[in-house]
């Protein structure tokens, strides 16, 4: 991926991610009309792990296998685990702009959580591009916090999880690969879910439908999991991180094509400001670096 500007991978890579998640979360959501939702993950982990292994065997990592269990990686994926299961289940109880909205949240805690941990300089004008990103995301999702109740904290979680999912990502070393890590939240997700599964559900049988909507998401969830941590890796969080947003701009998408659900005006404003502040940021970056390149 060298013929892609430095500056642009890392923005790049997240709007990939946001999407891949997207495609997964819409399929996802069309096979849990009949089945438990833990049942689902379940699942779409085994499907996830049918196509992860092969690809890794292709990508020549065999004989990095034994990194899918590194403590880093793990630590990183034990996280996902977390905000998937809250995500799931306040999905489940709750209307999808209100969890989608309250999942705004993450890009903040990872700017914050950079400048404190990693001493990211992010800067006032950054700051205020990411707002008004969040306002933008807000203005689409349009959440009504109807009945809100112990279930938005569970999607609160989530963001929060995410977000130290993202942070944890930070210190997983170099001699990773990205897919190697993507395989791993698969399998520490499949396991994490069946168990949630036995303890809390009852075994449905799917159908047909289900099982292609599910190895769909198992295939995209692998490319979400794989962009989402190498957005990190390769590029500054105060470029990335305000990308997430665009996780509302495809929800829209998804919505329109999918579910024939339109966007209002209201909608189709926030998107506008969501991709105002994301090209405003990367055009500061290009800045930033060819100042840096004339000193």
């Amino acid at each position: 991926m060298q013929f892609i500007p430095s500056n642009l991978r890392g923005p790049l890579f997240m709007i990939i991610s946001t999407g891949s998640y997207l495609v997964n979360d819409t399929m996802m959501k069309l096979a849990t009309t009949g089945l438990p939702p833990y049942e689902v993950l379940l699942l779409r982990g085994a499907a996830a792990t049918l196509w992860g292994v092969p690809l890794l065997l292709m990508l020549g990592y065999a004989r990095q296998i034994a990194l899918l269990f590194e403590r880093k990686v793990l630590r990183r994926n034990l996280f996902e685990l977390l905000a998937i299961l809250c995500y799931v289940v306040a999905l489940a109880n709750m209307q999808i702009a209100d969890s989608t909205a309250l999942g705004q949240v993450t890009p903040l805690i990872v700017l914050v959580g950079s400048s404190m941990l990693f001493g990211e300089n992010i800067g006032a004008m950054r700051m205020a591009l990411i707002g008004l990103g969040f306002v933008g995301a807000l203005m689409v999702a349009q959440p009504t916090m109807q009945g809100i109740s112990a279930y938005a904290l569970l999607a609160l979680g989530n963001a929060a999880f995410a977000a130290v999912r993202d942070l944890a990502g930070r210190k997983v070393g170099a001699e990773v690969p990205g897919m190697i890590v993507a395989i791993s939240a698969v399998l520490v997700v499949l396991v994490g879910s069946g168990a949630a599964h036995l303890v809390s559900e009852q075994w449905v049988m799917p159908e047909g439908h289900h099982l292609l909507l599910i190895a769909g998401a198992g295939l995209f969830l692998i490319f979400g999991h794989f962009f989402i941590f190498m957005a990190y890796r390769v590029g500054p969080t105060s470029a990335v991180a305000p990308f997430y947003y665009c996780f509302t701009v495809w929800a829209v998408i998804s919505g329109l094509l999918v579910f024939r659900q339109f966007p209002n005006a209201l909608a189709v404003c926030g998107i506008l400001l969501v991709m105002a502040s994301g090209l405003i940021i990367v055009s500061l970056d290009e800045r930033k670096r060819r100042l840096a390149m004339v000193a």
